[in-house]
């Protein structure tokens, strides 16, 4: 079996994709920067690649350079599949995975499942529905493409290249135009690799309705849609990601259209081999609009809540899509899973987390901060201090089941 090479382990994905590639019987190898593994890396996954892969050091912010240096060690390692773990190294898979002659996705349209400037443009050029969008540079820009595209208040503005809902902000007036452009503006390299970010503001309509998640499997250009599930996010200015639950509860109609919209953005976006994960709004009159694409497995352990809903392994299917085998899509279950995060009233050190309710339907339970470790402000999904993992026979017991899990929590922060 050959070898598979995984882009920056960090995060909760790669773990997942360790675990389903050696279970396949298949040889890990995890390329990272030297500082980030000893730093970023927490020390069980630490101690996973270092018992059962192998681990190359390289430096992403030399995009050039890591290609070549990467290309050298599939080529003399046997490398049979490359995937990423870590959504900015998807163009970067792309090409590696081109000059190798593996399965992978267009490289010259790589960049726009990353880039959302670009991803607006791609789904504009091929009829997927989405929000208006404008991108600028300065505000003066953005207030006269705002008034040419005939957009109105209130408006969703976000980085061009950002993850997490980093910088994600609804603004209702100029005033708060401003102050959500100076944000994005101020943060224009991703750490900890310091790779560079387009320095764009997008700026789209904003549509209602309700949002939803939604996984397509692509193998040798097959493109094949799996269930919509559940995506819950804070109101008001911020919309940071609070929970998932899956699968939604949906008639046939909406699936369909759902899984239609994420197909067709998958397309314009020349995703032909791995996963994609498309966030989408159902509007009251039954249409939809895509909001974005990634070309990764889904966050914020969504990996686990399929197993456990459906019995499908979607580490396991990124991983035999990159090798070139035929995906295990059979679902072997019919229940629900959900999570629910756990998030502090405000920022500064946390002291404890305490009142996770006790029943049944909860899986598992974690707190991903330490007391005493400093702790986000509320608005983005960085925040985070822990979350819950709940599991029932439908979707709306685990909705039930997560309200009164975290009902009487209490987060305390000095």
């Amino acid at each position: 079996m050959p070898a598979l090479l995984l882009l920056e382990a960090m995060g909760n994905t790669g773990e997942y994709v360790i675990d389903a590639a050696l279970d396949l019987g298949v040889e890990v190898i995890v390329a990272t920067h030297e500082d980030v593994f000893e730093e970023w890396y927490s020390p069980s996954l630490q101690a996973k690649i270092r018992d059962h892969a192998k681990l190359v050091f390289t430096d992403f912010s030399d995009a050039e350079g890591a290609l070549r240096q990467l290309a050298e060690v599939s080529r003399a390692e046997g490398v049979g599949g490359v995937v990423a773990c870590w959504e900015f190294l998807t163009p970067l898979v792309a090409r590696l995975t081109a000059d190798l002659g593996l399965p992978g996705n267009d490289p010259s349209r790589a960049l726009g499942c990353r880039n959302k400037r670009i991803m607006a443009r791609a789904f504009a050029e091929h009829g997927v529905p989405a929000p208006r969008t404008v991108a600028a540079r300065t505000l003066e820009e953005a207030y006269a493409l705002v008034e040419k595209a005939g957009l109105g208040y209130p408006l969703v503005v976000k980085p061009a290249e950002q993850s997490g809902s980093w910088g994600v902000s609804v603004v209702r007036d100029d005033e708060e135009l401003e102050a959500a452009f100076a944000v994005v503006r101020s943060h224009l390299f991703q750490m900890p690799h310091g790779i560079p970010l387009d320095a764009h503001v997008v700026i789209q309509e904003y549509v209602g309705g309700v949002e939803y998640s939604i996984e397509t499997v692509a193998a040798a250009g097959r493109l094949t849609p799996l269930f919509p599930y559940d995506k819950f996010t804070t109101d008001g200015a911020k919309r940071a990601e609070f929970g998932h639950t899956v699968p939604a509860e949906l008639d046939e109609a909406s699936v369909r259209v759902l899984q239609e919209a994420a197909v067709a953005a998958a397309r314009a976006l020349g995703v032909t081999n791995g996963v994609a994960h498309t966030e989408l709004k159902l509007l009251p009159d039954g249409t939809t609009r895509v909001i974005e694409l990634g070309a990764r497995l889904p966050g914020d352990h969504v990996v686990a809540l399929m197993r456990r809903a459906k019995g499908i392994d979607e580490a396991r299917i990124y991983v035999q899509v990159a090798l070139g085998l035929a995906p295990d899509l059979t679902p072997t279950a019919d229940r629900a899973a959900g999570i629910r995060f756990l998030v502090p009233p405000r920022g500064g050190v946390l002291r404890s987390v305490s009142g996770i309710g006790d029943s049944a339907a909860v899986a598992r339970s974690s707190i991903t901060v330490p007391p005493g470790g400093r702790v986000r402000a509320p608005g983005d999904n960085d925040a985070r201090v822990g979350y819950v993992i709940l599991h029932a026979d439908t979707a709306p017991e685990v909705n039930r089941a997560a309200a009164e899990a975290i009902a009487d929590v209490t987060i305390e922060v000095e």
